[in-house]
């Protein structure tokens, strides 16, 4: 099954790609290795605010990290011309999860990232991954997420 089947049957239909919020672009690359700048968790359109451990749940976290999920692809997308099949591997997530000093699950707030990409990339889905706790993210967001890719 294709990467585009995978999506039709998740139902998931990958967004615009946003605009950069400050002084970077949304995916470099150099080579055949594409950088896709952190995207952070927005839930109705808005930027998702919280953080683990104080006013949010683990669950609320992973799920805000599947919609990043879904936004990294659709960048991804643009860095390839349009076409997702000439994704190779998905090389790297690195994952910031805004928490309190105590919250120790970052990790699990990232499997809903992780899963996703490798359940819609399969082999080539499957990659390295960092997940953090920091004590703060722009706008307040709960998550935010960088990827490493590389391309045909």
């Amino acid at each position: 099954m294709s990467v585009y089947e995978k999506l039709k049957a998740l139902n998931i239909e990958l967004p615009a790609v946003a605009a950069p919020a400050a002084a970077y672009v949304m995916h470099a690359q150099t080579g055949n290795t594409v950088f896709i700048s952190g995207h952070i968790a927005k839930k109705d359109g808005k930027v998702w605010v919280g953080k683990l451990g104080q006013n949010m749940e683990t669950a609320e976290g992973k799920e805000a990290a599947r919609l990043i999920a879904i936004d990294l692809m659709a960048t991804l997308q643009d860095a390839c011309g349009g076409d997702l099949t000439r994704v190779k591997r998905i090389v790297k997530l690195m994952s910031l999860v805004n928490s309190t000093p105590d919250y120790t699950e970052q990790h699990l707030v990232t499997n809903g990232a992780s899963e996703l990409i490798g359940e819609v990339f399969g082999e080539q889905g499957k990659h390295a991954r960092s997940a953090f706790g920091v004590a703060q993210i722009p706008l307040g967001a709960c998550v935010e997420i960088e990827m490493i890719a590389e391309i045909a």
